[in-house]
């Protein structure tokens, strides 16, 4: 017969454990014997720590309950902005209305489109069809090739495309920028052409080839593309109507290329001769 083994002595009810056995503190140290019974009915023991200064723990440490909490942790960044009272505006809102508060800046800019526009619509209609005591197809012609333009039919379309084509959308704010870059295009052109004519600057418009009207109308143009039509105009939709930006500057500075390089090919020549260190 094989002997037993030795039984070890169990807590009893009430708690008590045999003098022979050792006390179990916590079931990570004996986790296969059972726990003694807590009487609750007992008064508590005076040394057993209550609080959180009494057990050590820092207050400012969170506990795992919290760390496995699935709410995400506070963050003074995550504060939203505080909500407008009823009835009061937004801060895009008041500045949305101050952009669209224009004043008379789209009156301001019809009435200069209009002018531009009219002025190069009537002197094309007078080379075109010789209204208003113009010259008509044919003079404007014979004066084009008299005034030392090598192709004289190719300036003359050109011509009458700047004035009337791009006259009539810029009265109608249409295109604006090309419409603009049009007569910009011509008018620095035929300024270019009076000024060659005589050594020395021709401003004075009392003289036959006086460019102060064409100075005038040339800055005008330039005005119109970098300004934009406003909204009184057929491009009130685009972008540059109301807020021009690179491209009106990139347009302005196509129209003044187109200008040089046709003076160049069609006359031949240099466009600033009898200007300053050009004379």
């Amino acid at each position: 017969m094989t002997d037993k083994p030795n039984k070890t002595p169990t807590a009893t009810v009430t708690g008590e454990q045999p003098t022979a056995a050792r006390a179990v503190t916590s079931p990570f140290d004996s986790p296969t014997q059972q726990l003694p019974v807590v009487d609750l009915a007992k008064p508590r023991p005076d040394d057993v720590p209550r609080t959180d200064d009494e057990l050590g723990l820092d207050p400012d440490v969170p506990s795992i309950g919290q760390l496995e909490s699935d709410e995400p942790a506070y963050s003074y960044a995550s504060i939203p902005p505080a909500a407008n009272s009823p009835g009061e505006p937004s801060k895009a809102a008041l500045r949305r209305k101050a952009e669209n508060q224009r004043g008379t800046l789209d009156l301001g800019l019809f009435l200069l489109r209009l002018m531009v526009g009219a002025t190069f619509v009537y002197h094309g209609l007078q080379k075109l069809t010789g209204w208003f005591h113009g010259a008509g197809l044919d003079g404007t012609r014979d004066m084009m090739a008299e005034g030392g333009w090598d192709h004289s039919i190719i300036a003359t379309i050109l011509l009458f495309i700047g004035e009337i084509g791009g006259g009539a959308l810029l009265i109608l704010g249409l295109a604006t920028p090309l419409a603009a870059g049009a007569v910009l295009a011509v008018i620095l052109d035929a300024w270019a052409w009076k000024q060659g004519i005589l050594p020395g600057l021709q401003y004075k418009s009392s003289v036959p080839t006086g460019v102060e009207l064409e100075t005038i109308l040339a800055g005008a143009a330039a005005v119109v593309i970098l300004t934009g039509p406003g909204r009184w105009s057929l491009d009130r939709g685009r972008a540059w109507s109301t807020r021009p930006s690179y491209g009106s500057f990139a347009a302005l500075l196509a129209a003044i290329a187109a200008a040089a390089g046709t003076y160049w090919y069609l006359h031949g020549g240099n466009p600033l001769t009898g200007v300053g260190p050009f004379d």
